[in-house]
């Protein structure tokens, strides 16, 4: 920090200098970036990210984030790799070599087997004549004007820029690939982020545990049903096994403050016709969507013939913790 420069100044010139430095990039978005992308599409082996000291910690990261989207990926220390690990490397894969310089000593070892082994090659520097460059099949330039360090030494503005382009590559390739927000739930079961795209499929109450009677149920079998399910609800069908209604806790409480003879009635006089419904593949927030909508606590499953799959109820939702 300057003498003239508080905290909050230098905190500030720090941000605008790597905003800067991420804004300098959008430019150099070409045809080289194109390429690098259509490698790794083509890619039928692994990304192999690799970097040393602070961008060995940004390839750490982009490696991360190319596996929860699809793309097999991981970090590969070069220093380890030249000490007996670079048969990680295959011929199929493609290497992703991250180094300001485009000298780094480790990765510029690599750089002979990594061309024996029949691996491509792409670079993100900020010296797009460096030797690491030069090797590539692609290079993406990374340079920046000044790193936010007051004393211009500390990897500041150069690792954000890294990992941005990282995180531009592996949202392009996503898309390219056609990745899907279920793929994405599936990578990520125990997350927060992969429990909000889970389906309804996954939550519902399906076979015997889903509350089903007939139209001509008496009402005491109806409660027996609903007492037994504990859902506060039970799905009434035809004869076929459609679905013709629900019938629910608070159904129950208004026929009993009209009608003192309500063990009498079946359950297509009881019920509450044409009920809200939902397909099985409906992601598990819309599922909530519905129910505070309608301000209902429950939702029939149902397929495309009206037969019912499930029921998933408003606990079932926040029991998996995705909200």
């Amino acid at each position: 920090m300057t003498d003239t420069m508080t905290g909050l100044e230098l905190a500030r010139k720090v941000l605008r200098i790597e905003a800067a430095a991420i804004l300098g990039l959008v430019d150099r978005i070409d045809g080289d970036f194109e390429r690098a992308v259509q490698l790794l599409f083509e890619c039928r082996g692994r990304v192999i990210v690799t970097g040393m000291g602070k961008s060995g910690l940004i390839c750490r990261k982009i490696a991360a984030t190319f596996s929860s989207t699809g793309t097999s990926a991981w970090f590969l220390h070069p220093a380890e790799a030249i000490h007996g690990d670079l048969g990680a490397i295959r011929e199929d894969d493609v290497v992703l070599a991250v180094s300001y310089s485009g000298e780094t000593e480790e990765l510029i070892r690599l750089l002979e087997s990594i061309r024996r082994i029949g691996a491509r090659l792409i670079a993100l520097t900020g010296d797009p004549s460096s030797t690491l460059a030069r090797a590539a099949d692609v290079t993406l330039d990374c340079g920046i004007a000044k790193e936010a360090c007051p004393m211009n030494l500390v990897p500041t503005a150069s690792t954000t820029a890294a990992l941005a382009m990282g995180d531009a590559l592996a949202m392009t390739l996503l898309v390219r690939k056609g990745f899907r927000e279920e793929q994405f739930a599936s990578l990520h079961p125990g997350g927060k982020l992969g429990r909000r795209l889970m389906r309804v499929e996954h939550v519902m109450h399906a076979g015997d545990a889903a509350p089903v009677v007939r139209t001509t149920t008496l009402m005491a079998d109806v409660f027996h049903e609903m007492s037994s399910k504990r859902l506060g609800m039970t799905c009434v069908v035809d004869a076929d096994g459609r679905l013709v209604g629900v019938f629910t806790d608070g159904d129950l409480r208004r026929l009993f403050s009209r009608m003192p003879n309500v063990l009498e009635l079946t359950a297509g006089e009881a019920m509450t016709p044409r009920p809200i419904t939902i397909a099985r593949d409906v992601l598990a927030v819309e599922a909530l969507k519905v129910m505070e909508t309608h301000k209902i606590t429950a939702v029939v499953v149902v397929n495309a013939e009206q037969f019912v799959d499930g029921v998933v109820h408003l606990h079932d939702l926040w029991r998996t913790q995705m909200f």
